[in-house]
Order: structure tokens, then C-alpha cells, then sequence
């Protein structure tokens, strides 16, 4: 416990921040419990109105496991969108603890999808902007004002962008380098469209290839005959033989030609 003397709520906002930003939660929770001694009661009020120490609330009542108080928290007070980020993932993490916790096992990407389908993000915590391709529709036209401006953005202009949008300087990187991509292959293929002899030979502009071989007849069927294999044995066999005698006539002869001197 902090033997600490009567705070005010501006002092005690400030602690709540310092201690969430090292990441002591454990200190943070003892710190939230000794308030209620450590503040006049006037200011208990406005403790309650204060969004560090909500949030430092929220942040200790996740990391106990005790969700329900994290609901009521998140759900109760309306955040400041700096705020936003950091408290969708505890509802959302929450929720998933939860339903790991009833199935036994981790979820997967559809589950979770289901999650967030059947408990959606509380106004108090969302600005209410949907999310395209995962990233939020003002922070895409923002990036492509800059490519726009510059297509290959320096490691400084990265992480400036990074900064005015809430992502990484990898994903501002990423989005940059699948969008020229993007642009690359579209431009080939206008390109192809216009000038039709750029294609290879037997392709069309869809990509499929064409058959200009000429059409020719079908191959005969094969016979079962046909499909035995000769044998030497069987060679042995039909060696000195014609075709297949027509009538009783060919048939004698074929037998005296044969046939052994006596």
C-alpha cells in the first residue's frame, strides 16, 4: 500500500498514467485500492469522471480476469478517441478469454470473427467508423494522399505517417508497397489493352491461352488386338504368315506351302 497523503484528482490522474505507461499493472491495482483512504471524499466524483484513472481501472480489471467489471467500465464512460485503440483490444480480448475459457481450446479466425460479430465494439469506445480491409476509411484516403505525393516514402516520412494514422511504420510500409503493386499490374494491363500485339503468341488479353493448331480428324479406335503386345513367341508364331486366307481354296494352299516335305 502507499502510505500516501490526501491526493488530488489531477495528482492522482498523473500516477495512474506514469504506472500504465511502465507497465506495472500490479502496482497500478494497489494503488487504485488505496484511494478511497488517500482521497478527500469530495473527489471521488471526479475520480469517477477522469478518463486516466477509468482507464487505469479498466487496465487492472482485464488483467485480474474480473471481465464483468470490465464491461461495466468500458460501457459506463465515454472515452477520448486516444483512448480508443488500447480499450477495443481489452473488450475484444476479453471476449475471447471467455469463450476460450468455456470451449478449452484457442480460438480460431472464424470464432473470433463470430465474437466480434456477437458482442460489437460500445459506442463509448468507437467512433462508430467501419474498418475496410482493416484499416479504418480515414486512414486509407490519408495514405493515399501521400502516395499520391510520394510513392517511395523515406524511413522519417514512414514513421510520420505511423504517427498521424495510429499504425506501425510496417504497416504504413506494407500498404505503400502492395499499393504500387497494385499499380504496376493495372498499368500493364491497359498497356495490353491498348497495343494487343504485346501479347505472347496463343494468349488473349484475359490470360487464357488459344489452341491454333489446325483441327484435324479424330484418331481411329484402337482394337483389342491392336492393344496386345507381341511377344517374341507370338513374332515366332506369325512369321511367314500373309493376311487371313479368304475362302476353303486359299486356305488348302496356305496348308501344303507349310506343311513338311515327307
Amino acid at each position: 500500500m502507499f502510505p500516501l497523503p490526501m491526493f488530488t484528482p489531477d495528482q492522482v490522474a498523473r500516477v495512474c498514467e506514469n504506472l500504465e505507461e511502465t507497465g506495472d499493472i500490479e502496482r497500478l491495482g494497489r494503488f487504485l485500492w488505496s484511494l478511497p483512504a488517500a482521497v478527500p471524499a469530495s473527489a471521488s466524483d471526479a475520480l469517477n469522471r477522469h478518463e486516466s484513472v477509468m482507464r487505469a481501472r479498466a487496465l487492472v480489471a482485464f488483467h485480474g480476469g474480473n471481465f464483468e467489471a470490465l464491461y461495466q467500465i468500458l460501457q459506463s464512460h465515454r472515452f477520448t478517441r486516444e483512448s480508443h485503440a488500447k480499450l477495443q483490444d481489452l473488450w475484444l480480448d476479453a471476449h475471447y478469454r471467455e469463450a476460450e475459457r468455456l470451449r478449452g481450446r484457442p480460438l480460431g479466425p472464424v470464432e473470433k470473427y463470430r465474437i466480434r460479430k456477437k458482442f460489437p465494439l460500445p459506442r463509448t469506445i468507437w467512433d462508430g467508423e467501419q474498418k475496410t480491409h482493416c484499416f479504418k476509411e480515414r486512414t486509407r484516403s490519408l495514405l493515399r494522399e501521400w502516395y499520391l505525393q510520394d510513392p517511395y516514402p523515406n524511413p522519417s516520412r514512414k514513421r510520420h505517417l505511423a504517427q498521424a494514422t495510429g499504425l506501425t511504420p510496417t504497416q504504413v510500409g506494407n500498404w505503400f508497397k502492395n499499393r504500387r503493386q497494385r499499380d504496376r499490374a493495372a498499368s500493364a494491363k491497359n498497356r495490353l489493352q491498348q497495343d494487343p500485339s504485346l501479347l505472347p503468341a496463343g494468349t488473349s488479353l484475359d490470360g487464357s491461352s488459344q489452341d491454333l493448331r489446325p483441327h484435324l480428324p479424330p484418331p481411329r479406335p484402337v482394337t483389342r488386338a491392336a492393344r496386345r503386345p507381341v511377344t517374341p513367341a507370338r513374332a515366332r508364331a506369325t512369321m511367314g504368315r500373309g493376311p487371313p486366307p479368304r475362302n476353303i481354296r486359299q486356305q488348302r494352299q496356305r496348308v501344303r506351302v507349310l506343311s513338311p516335305d515327307p
